[in-house]
């Protein structure tokens, strides 16, 4: 039996998306289970948890098992003219007291318009390796920061409308923007935006500054090049994909699988973080996390031929089918599938004949 069928899903998924990322000349990348502590307290609004496991080392420096990854990542990237890293990770990371097993790429450094796209398109594949049937939903910081801009807002009412745009609480949003017409107009359009690509022309009717066209542009050429790739019907616009304001600067966006509740995929663009770290690069990036799969009741990645037998099948038989099966991919020969497992074609021997 190929010995693929006995792994773990996560183990599956990080060899496959491995592979997939090498095909892309991205390179391994691999970090130190501890950081410096001070590194997540400088940049704490960028983490998703701000629980964060310290310690002391042998000589007094404060220490934590680290939360993120990207963070080290851009600290330690190159800020040179021309040159651009790409690198993947598959890493442990520790928030809200648990171990996350987190695999992802960051491509930072001199980014042109091909590196934004590229790390967007790897992320539609990415899911697709996971799964058949998946969604990656697209918004843009630029275009959210545009808008909160052109509404008069201060730093704190921008933070409010970013929480309503995030919960799609159009009632509070109401309330928000009472005696404020304009901004109650976009901020709308944009909470009641979701869909595919009619939904751009929609948001565009209320936009009204230079940044903010510039910015749906950008968003607009991108969801042109994927849907030229072929991933159109797995895209959705959807504004309250949002970050923070202070970090992203770009498109960002979230992937979902079939059968599973939350993301399993975030990413973005994310140059204002490398700014606060002193480089003048450009980053984006993504992280899938792979407990998602473990958590989920259903297998979001298997073998690729299942050959079920009664029992009573010659192992001879059994043993040619699945070698000229394991040609193809991986396979499973058993007599009924076990919890959690699928394949994508499936065999059938009964009294050893082959019935299906």
């Amino acid at each position: 039996m190929n010995t693929e069928t006995l792994w773990k899903r996560e183990e599956q998924a990080v060899f496959a998306l491995r592979s997939l990322y090498r095909h892309y000349g991205y390179t391994p990348y691999k970090l130190s289970r501890f950081e410096e502590y001070d590194l997540y307290v400088r940049n704490k609004d960028f983490l998703v948890s701000d629980q964060i496991i310290t310690f002391s080392d042998g000589s007094g420096r404060l220490l934590a098992l680290k939360p993120d990854v990207t963070l080290s990542i851009v600290k330690n990237a190159p800020d040179e003219p021309g040159v651009v890293q790409k690198v993947y990770y598959n890493e442990n990371v520790f928030r809200d007291y648990r171990e996350i097993l987190q695999t992802g790429l960051e491509c930072v450094g001199d980014l042109g318009d091909y590196e934004i796209a590229e790390v967007l398109l790897l992320a539609a594949k990415s899911l697709s390796v996971l799964g058949e049937r998946f969604v990656l939903n697209l918004s843009h910081m630029g275009l959210l920061t545009a808008v909160l801009e052109s509404c008069g807002l201060t730093g704190r009412e921008k933070r409010r409308a970013m929480d309503c745009l995030r919960r799609k609480n159009i009632h509070e949003l109401r309330n928000f923007c009472e005696g404020n017409p304009a901004a109650w107009e976009k901020l709308r359009a944009l909470a009641q935006c979701r869909g595919g690509a009619e939904a751009l022309a929609q948001v565009e009717k209320v936009l009204t500054t230079r940044e903010e066209r510039r910015a749906l542009e950008e968003l607009r050429w991108l969801w042109q090049l994927l849907e030229g790739s072929g991933w159109g019907k797995d895209l959705r616009l959807d504004f309250s994909v949002g970050s923070s304001l202070g970090y992203y600067s770009g498109v960002v966006f979230r992937g979902y699988l079939e059968g599973i509740p939350t993301s399993i995929l975030s990413g973005g663009q994310y140059d204002k973080l490398a700014g606060k770290m002193g480089k003048r690069c450009r980053a984006i990036g993504f992280a899938i996390y792979l407990n998602a799969l473990q958590d989920s009741g259903e297998s979001a990645l298997d073998v690729d031929t299942v050959i079920l037998h009664d029992g009573r099948t010659d192992p001879a038989v059994l043993t040619a089918a699945a070698e000229e099966a394991a040609r193809n991919g991986s396979v499973l020969v058993c007599t009924s599938l076990p919890k959690g497992r699928h394949g994508k074609t499936r065999i059938r021997f009964e009294k050893g004949v082959q019935v299906e």
